[in-house]
C-alpha cells in the first residue's frame, strides 16, 4: 500500500508502477483499436474497419491465450497505413469518449495519496504511447513517466510494426528496472500495482507489490505471498 502520511516521504528514490488497463481503466487496447476502427475518414471504410475489427476479436482473444507478444505482434498490424497525426489527433477524443469514463473510481485517489506521500508515479502499458499520454496527463503525469508500446512510421503512416522494446508481460520488468536505474529509483522501497496474473514479474520486481481488482490467478498467488489486495472499482 502507499506509505501513511505521517511517515517521511520517499521522493524520488523511490516509484509507483500502474498496469494501466484492468488496474487503473475498465477498457484495453481492444477498446481503443475499435475506436480507431470505427472512425476512420469515411463512413464505407468505418464501416468496414468496425467489420473487420469484430471479425478478428476470437483470434485475438486466442493469442492473447498463447503469448502476449504474439497478440501484440499480430494485432498491431492493423494498424498499418494509418497516418500518424490522425492517430495522435485522434487519440484526444479516444480519452474522452472511451478511457476517461471508464477510470475506476478509486484510480485518482490512489495515484494521488501516493504522490503526497513523494513516490513518483509511472504507467507502464502495453497500450501505444499516444493512447497513454492523455490519460497520464489528466493524472498529472509527465509523458516522460509513460512506459507504452511505440508504433512504427514511416513517411508519416504506420508501418503496423513496433518499434523495440516491447511492452507486455514478463518484458514489463526489466523495462522497470531500466527506468529505476536511469532515475536514480530504488526497486526495494517501490510498488507496482497490476490486476492481471501476466504481470507477476512486474510485481515481482519491487519490494511493494500490491494487486488490484485481481483475476483469479493473481488473487491466489497474493495471498500465498501475503500481499496487499485492494479494488478500485
Amino acid at each position: 500500500m502507499v506509505p501513511a502520511m505521517h511517515e517521511k516521504p520517499l521522493f524520488s528514490t523511490s516509484a509507483a508502477f500502474y498496469d494501466v488497463d484492468g488496474t487503473l481503466i475498465k477498457t484495453n487496447i481492444v477498446n481503443s483499436f475499435a475506436y480507431y476502427a470505427l472512425n476512420q475518414p469515411t463512413p464505407l471504410r468505418s464501416a468496414l474497419k468496425g467489420l473487420q475489427t469484430a471479425a478478428s476479436i476470437p483470434f485475438f482473444v486466442v493469442a492473447d491465450k498463447v503469448s502476449r507478444k504474439l497478440f501484440n505482434e499480430f494485432f498491431y498490424r492493423y494498424y498499418a497505413g494509418q497516418p500518424e497525426d490522425r492517430l495522435i489527433i485522434l487519440a484526444e477524443d479516444l480519452f474522452e469518449e472511451v478511457i476517461r469514463p471508464s477510470i475506476f473510481p478509486g484510480a485518482p485517489d490512489l495515484i494521488e495519496e501516493s504522490r503526497r506521500a513523494g513516490v513518483r508515479q509511472v504507467l507502464v502499458s502495453g497500450g501505444l504511447d499516444f493512447t497513454v499520454w492523455p490519460l497520464a496527463r489528466y493524472l498529472g503525469i509527465p509523458k516522460t513517466d509513460v512506459i507504452a508500446n511505440r508504433l512504427e512510421f514511416s513517411k508519416g503512416y504506420a508501418t503496423g510494426q513496433l518499434c523495440p522494446p516491447f511492452v507486455g508481460g514478463a518484458t514489463k520488468a526489466p523495462l522497470m528496472r531500466d527506468f529505476a536505474a536511469r532515475h536514480g529509483i530504488d526497486m526495494g522501497k517501490s510498488w507496482a500495482y497490476s490486476d492481471s496474473y501476466s504481470d507477476y514479474p512486474m510485481l515481482a520486481a519491487v519490494g511493494r507489490p500490491t494487486v488490484v481488482n485481481p483475476d483469479l490467478r493473481l488473487r491466489l498467488v497474493a495471498r500465498s505471498y501475503d500481499w496487499p489486495i485492494i479494488d478500485l472499482r
